[in-house]
């Protein structure tokens, strides 16, 4: 009977080995979040308000924002 549990410890042996190395070859987080991704975390929705039309640089602030996708910003140089 006791020969019948040996495989299976044996599999779960292996399983957490194999579980445990994934999570230490994991790559790791390279930043934090910037100020600008955690300023939108509670967007608002309300009907009626204008959207902002921005030309240049400018800082908008009050957004209404009903959904968006992955948190992110990024910093584009072009020449003029």
């Amino acid at each position: 009977m006791p020969f019948f549990l040996i495989p299976l410890l044996i599999n779960l042996i292996i399983g957490i080995a194999l579980q445990a190395l994934g999570y230490l070859l994991m790559p790791k987080s390279k930043s934090e979040k910037t100020d600008e991704v955690t300023d939108m975390d509670s967007p608002t929705a309300e009907g009626g308000r204008p959207i902002p039309v921005v030309f240049g640089e400018m800082e908008v602030t009050g957004v209404n924002i009903v959904w968006f996708g992955d948190k992110a910003t990024t910093t584009r140089k072009i020449k003029a």
